[in-house]
């Protein structure tokens, strides 16, 4: 009988994701964001569709635990330090002072005009307080913006940083609500604490991982994965047993080693965008398995003020404040406050109540998940008219799959680069010799219009053309410089 059921449950769980992945499909086409789906395809085969029995709030928030850990870091390993660097600050002004904004505006907007106790008020404040990794980074992937400035490093940064803030911000108003004794002030240090360690294990466990990626001579290529899965999960789970923020110390790890070379680099960074992927799929259906629909009637006034308030007012006051003190243009500014997507971490910190049996907990799970919903919803299907409205979009053709590849050894200093020529470099219409590319520089390929040209010293270059690069890594910048990236 055990066994009957084991064999049902796989049988739903990759019927469910082959369901998601074509509805996806079609839903790209028509600008619906792959997340919003997954979570309707969750809805529609639970309790009050197909009949899917699933309210295991502890499972799923162990499933959002390892699919967040996992997201992010294949987000870190894909974060280019050079964009992000000049974003920085920005970054971390958003992942603190606007995470704060926003769960106190919420808190305010939700105490007065529903008489919500002011810790509960609060704690759905800071639920909903952080712009979620897997939302912004996927739907980014999926809408391909190509948002001009550094617009797109610092909501990636953001996203991947913030977390740490609204978990701490959760944990902390949990033990304030189970210890009314308790002081504001006593959680400061504890908080201090989770970040410093968090960072601190994050470095010195990430330059470890990159030792064993570089140093460890397996047997089969394939253990490389195996290893590279097991080096993240030490990573979070020893800064969080130690005290730490685990996913900050992930987050960080992951830009360390993305940003260095290490042996089967590519075939690694393919493996964790699948497995990422494999994450958010798994995490969005489990959690829309765990909502019943019919639950959220009673609450949908409440959930969509709040809603609104989330993504017209909260939002908005936060990254205007947070980046006051910066030179970011108006519309830039605009463009970061609308990408406030809510994903899978509000949902996942919203069973942290119901766990701890704090009062309301249902109704705040409730009006999570609608407000998630309409995120998604409202923000994620209108980023390319709001970019195109704000002047921040710049076309760019995605590049077929280049025949050639190049895996770092970990001993080289040599990278392989893409490179597009824009229509306003210097590149255009010049010769290849004519560029004065340093001489460690070798041009190995050129994708134009579809095909692939075998270039020459008097081959010319055009706009839109993907040059592919080969050079050492103090070459890149001069490379790319002179061909107008």
């Amino acid at each position: 009988m055990d066994e009957g059921r084991t064999e049902l449950a796989l049988l739903a769980a990759g019927t469910l994701l082959i369901v998601s992945l074509v509805v996806s499909r079609l839903g790209g086409r028509l600008g619906i964001p792959g997340l919003l789906l997954f979570l309707g395809v969750g809805m529609l085969a639970g309790s009050d569709g197909l009949g899917i029995q699933f309210s295991d709030y502890r499972l799923a928030q162990a499933l959002g635990t390892v699919a967040l850990c996992f997201i992010l870091f294949q987000g870190g390993l894909t974060t280019h330090w050079g964009d992000t660097r000049p974003v920085l600050r920005r970054g971390l002004s958003l992942a603190t002072l606007g995470v704060l904004v926003t769960a106190g505006v919420m808190a305010a907007f939700v105490h007065f005009a529903f008489g919500w106790p002011w810790l509960a008020a609060w704690l759905l404040g800071a639920v909903v307080s952080s712009t979620d990794a897997s939302a912004v980074f996927s739907v980014l992937k999926e809408r391909a913006l190509g948002l001009k400035g550094d617009v797109a490093p610092l909501l990636e940064f953001e996203s991947g940083g913030n977390d740490p803030m609204a978990v701490f911000l959760t944990v902390g108003l949990l033990e304030l609500i189970a210890h009314p004794g308790m002081s504001v002030l006593e959680i400061v240090p504890l908080f201090l604490r989770q970040m410093l360690l968090g960072a601190v294990l994050g470095v010195v466990l990430g330059r470890a991982a990159l030792w064993a990626l570089n140093r460890l001579q397996l047997q089969f290529e394939g253990l490389y994965s195996v290893l590279s899965l097991a080096l993240a999960l030490t990573i979070f789970s020893a800064a969080a047993v130690a005290g730490g923020s685990g996913f900050l110390a992930i987050y960080i790890a992951g830009v360390l080693l993305g940003n260095a070379d290490f042996l089967h680099k590519r075939s690694l960074l393919s493996f964790h965008d699948g497995l990422a992927w494999l994450m958010q799929v798994a995490m969005f259906l489990t959690l829309g398995l765990l909502v019943n629909p019919h639950e959220l009637l009673p609450t949908a006034g409440l959930a969509l003020a709040c809603a609104l308030v989330l993504v017209f007012v909260a939002r908005p006051a936060a990254v205007f404040l947070s980046l006051g003190a910066s030179r970011m243009p108006r519309n830039g500014k605009a463009m970061v406050a609308w990408v406030g997507l809510r994903g899978a971490v509000p949902i996942v910190l919203a069973t942290f109540p119901l766990l701890a049996g704090v009062p309301q907990a249902q109704t705040l799970f409730n009006v999570v998940f609608f407000i998630v919903l309409t995120s998604v919803l409202v923000q994620g299907t209108t980023l390319t008219w709001v970019a195109d409205r704000l002047g921040l979009r710049e076309a760019r053709a995605v590049p077929a799959p280049a025949p050639i590849t190049y895996t770092p050894t970990g001993h080289s200093e040599n990278a392989l680069t893409t490179v597009e020529v824009r229509p306003d470099s210097d590149a255009d219409g010049q010769r290849i010799v004519d560029l004065h590319l340093p001489v460690e520089a070798l041009v190995v390929l050129i994708q134009r219009r579809g095909e692939y040209l075998i270039p020459k010293g008097a081959t010319r270059l055009e706009a839109g053309d993907s040059v592919q690069v080969l050079a050492q890594a103090e070459g890149l910048d001069e490379v790319q410089r002179r061909l107008g990236h």
